[in-house]
């Protein structure tokens, strides 16, 4: 049918993945873990004008149509 010349393949490179590791830059690994200095804070503010901070339901909103009224 085809398939165990693909699943022979597949095994192939599972193990050639598990059993030969390529070689790894440890120098570009930490920085890219140490971050690039720039906070959280400042990435939040990037799309402050995206974010609406008003945390309270509208009472002007449509109620969903698929929620069961309360008895």
């Amino acid at each position: 049918m085809g398939r165990g010349r693909a699943k022979a393949k597949q095994t192939k490179v599972a193990r050639e993945l598990k059993y030969h590791s390529p070689n790894t830059d440890l120098a570009a690994l930490q920085r890219e873990l140490g971050g690039s200095g720039k906070s959280d804070r400042d990435f939040d503010d990037d799309y402050k004008e995206y974010v609406d901070d008003d945390d309270e339901d509208h009472a002007d909103d449509d109620p969903d149509p698929w929620v069961r009224p309360s008895r």
